[in-house]
């Protein structure tokens, strides 16, 4: 039985089937199949996306220092 080469994903399709997992309008594994990938790296995918997703927006701003007033 021989393997299958290892394949690396791009960033933007990893996006565009993290995304397909967080809709839910798929089940993982029709996800898989039409994708051609396990699973499991799916949901790794999603749960990388869900917990990055307050970066996306910028995180608070730093508590700078008060503005000077010169007048």
């Amino acid at each position: 039985m021989s393997k299958r080469p290892r394949r690396n994903h791009s960033p933007a399709f990893k996006a565009k089937v993290a995304l397909a997992a967080v809709k839910g309008e798929k089940t993982l594994a029709e996800l898989a199949q039409q994708y051609d990938v396990h699973p499991n790296l799916i949901n790794q995918w999603r749960s990388r996306l869900l917990e990055g997703a307050a970066d996306v927006f910028g995180s608070e701003p730093a508590a700078s220092e008060p503005a000077i007033d010169v007048t």
